[in-house]
This record gives C-alpha cells, structure tokens and sequence, in this order.
C-alpha cells in the first residue's frame, strides 16, 4: 500500500498520538495495513522520542515537552524528526506540522508549533 507523503505522514502521527495516550507498544497499533514510510517514521520517531522531548523543551521556553498536549507533542515530534533526518525541505516540514495542528487541535495549537519549529529550525542554522 502506497501513500502520498502527507497521507503517511498523518497516518505515523495518529500511530505516535494512540502510542502516547494508551502507552501501548507501537507495534501494537498497527490495524491493517500501514505503509512502509509511515511505519518507518513512527518508529523512528519513538524510538528517539527522549532526545526529541528534550529539543522541544528547549525550544518552547515556557513549556516543557510533557506539558504539552498530546496532539501538539506528537507532532512537533514527528516535524523535528524531519527536520533532522533532511526527508523534506525545511519549509514542509513546518506548513505541514502548522497544517496538522490547526486541523487537530486549534489554531492556538498552529502558532506554537510555527513558533517552536522555527527555533529548532534557527538553532540549526547556528550550529
């Protein structure tokens, strides 16, 4: 089964959401068939969620990963994993991240995930 990018790209987000509400394996979650990229994704995502945790902290100011809301967190996760691996230019990954946000959450939710990625991003640039 093949998607489009962003059909797998919400498919590993709603795989990571339902893995950190239920703390139920990641495996465990896999109902049907789950393209290979959005497998992939997800579990690279989990597989790194401390050090994505601790970026997103950083780059929040106020908040710290865990006290973000699950849709927020996860998504800012999935956005940062991007970021890192290059898998999208810069300027996808966060329309795309501020696109899952608002549709969602709120559009609240969308201006704190532009905000934060675009200091992960900056921070980037630096180093």
């Amino acid at each position: 089964m093949t998607l489009s990018r962003r059909a797998s790209r919400r498919t590993a987000f709603f795989l990571l959401y339902q893995w950190d509400v239920t703390g139920q394996p990641l495996a465990s979650l896999y109902e049907g068939e789950v393209d290979e990229f959005a497998r992939h994704t997800a579990e690279a995502v989990a597989a790194r969620v401390e050090e994505l945790d601790r970026r997103i902290t950083a780059a929040s100011e106020d908040w710290t990963a865990d006290r973000l809301g699950a849709v927020e967190r996860n998504i800012l996760r999935l956005a940062t994993y991007e970021l890192d691996e290059g898998s999208v230019p810069l300027e996808v990954a966060i329309d795309e991240a501020v696109t899952l946000a608002k549709r969602y959450a709120t559009e609240e939710a969308g201006r704190l995930v532009n905000g934060i990625l675009g200091r992960i991003a900056r921070e980037r640039e630096v180093a």
